[in-house]
């Protein structure tokens, strides 16, 4: 149990190195969180039950394991995000390019009690964003960096209410960060210096919960729901300005705003997934998903100067709520291989005339393929690799004078994702 507590305490801590999350999903909650739902885009997420992952894609599959299990993933994900300015930008400066290298992780623990219940814990980060733009790139204005990250830590049970039917429950205790950098005008508001930094930087604890149902009418079929709370944060920023021109710092002292705080109230949404697996032949199986998120009361907005009066630091966008559809395989090539395939798709929580450069997020449909080993009786391997892609996604802003006009297009929109996993059972 030493070993085990010292194995919990080191992946905490490399959890928290693994915070970056990209964007471009259909909203900001993603599949991907090192586990071998990569290697079928998801399909089944709910109803599959494994492996530990169980403990946060269906709590209720946690009864599934009669043994206890250790599952690690890491997860190193290309964001491919570069945008192009067409002739009616009025900036100056590079295109803009937020491609980078995301490490991701995340660990889960499962732990039979008796015949009819199990314990489980994990930790992984499902949501956010994390873009760097160049510090002078034409959308300086609206953003140069934001972060919208969370960390969940997860205990979770599971009770086998009958054969057939199993319930499960998991407390999401979850840490998140926000961080925003956007440049400031001096030039064009009231001296003609170089651009100045607004800079908006917290950090807040919250909770959710997630329910789950898994029905196995027989052995070869199982169906799975899942209900995921929302998360409530709360963001107190204090704008820490830096760069200011004179006269411009002096007007944001007299208006009231060089020492205010800027209160940003978001919601990780409520979620439904509906899952299904179906072992069609001693070697092959279907999985399935349709599930929905209520985006629609995110509640995040765009933090900038609208105009050079400083009445406004946010722009309010119109979110929607997003659907989600998937089909996938697994087939057992061999006594030791299981090959898995996928194909999804996410509607967009924001229009085409909505899209902003600090949340460049559109439909997205997910492509994947994946393998297992079992390397013994007690190790099992995963390998995966998934192509998110959001293709191209165009952009038109104008915020008035100060801000001005962004207008163009992100070409080739991508998340290239890869996923290593071993799952232990002791």
């Amino acid at each position: 149990m030493r070993t085990l507590r010292y194995l919990c305490h080191g992946v905490a801590v490399a959890s928290l190195l693994f915070l970056a999350v990209p964007s471009l999903a259909g909203g900001l909650y993603l599949y991907e969180i090192g586990t071998p739902d990569v290697g079928t885009a998801a399909a089944g997420y709910a109803a599959r039950a494994q492996d530990a992952s169980t403990v946060f894609t269906n709590p209720a599959g946690m009864t599934r394991l009669d043994r206890p299990e250790i599952q690690f993933g890491i997860q190193p994900m290309y964001v491919d995000l570069k945008f192009s300015p067409d002739s009616s930008t009025n900036r100056s400066g590079p295109n803009g390019d937020a491609s980078a290298w995301i490490p991701a992780g995340s660990m889960f623990y499962v732990h039979p009690v008796s015949k009819d219940v199990r314990f489980g814990f994990g930790i992984f980060g499902n949501f956010g964003l994390s873009l760097q733009y160049e510090d002078d790139w034409v959308g300086r204005y609206y953003v140069q960096e934001a972060t919208l990250q969370s960390l969940t830590f997860m205990p979770s049970v599971a009770y086998r209410v009958s054969p057939k039917i199993s319930v499960g429950a998991g407390l999401g205790i979850v840490y998140a960060i926000f961080e925003n950098k956007v440049a400031i005008p001096n030039r064009q508001l009231f001296d003609p210096l170089p651009d100045g930094q607004l800079k908006l930087d917290d950090h807040d604890w919250s909770a959710n919960g997630k329910f789950g149902i898994l029905y196995e009418p027989t052995k070869a079929t199982r169906f799975g729901v899942t209900y995921t709370t929302q998360t409530v944060l709360k963001f107190k920023n204090p704008l820490e300005w830096s760069g200011l021109g004179p006269g411009l710092e002096a007007f944001l002292q007299s208006s009231g705003k060089l020492n205010s705080r800027l209160d940003l109230g978001m919601r990780e949404p409520q979620a439904v997934m509906v899952s299904a697996f179906h072992d069609l032949t001693d070697r092959l199986a279907l999985l399935a998903n349709v599930g929905w998120e209520q985006w629609s009361r995110f509640g995040k907005i765009d933090v900038g100067f609208v105009d050079n009066t400083t009445r406004s630091l946010t722009t309010d966008l119109d979110y929607k709520d997003t659907w989600h559809g998937a089909l996938g395989a697994q087939y057992r090539l061999s006594d030791p291989w299981l090959l898995s395939f996928g194909v999804a798709y996410d509607s967009a929580m924001l229009d085409d005339d909505q899209r902003s450069p600090s949340l460049p997020v559109g439909d997205t449909w997910r492509f994947a393929l994946g393998g297992q080993y079992r390397w013994s009786p007690k190790v099992t391997l995963s390998g995966a690799y998934e192509l998110a892609w959001g293709g191209n996604l165009p952009l038109n802003v104008n915020r008035g004078p100060v801000a001005g006009t962004v207008s163009g297009e992100y070409k080739d929109t991508a998340i290239h994702v890869l996923d290593l996993t071993m799952n232990y059972k002791f």
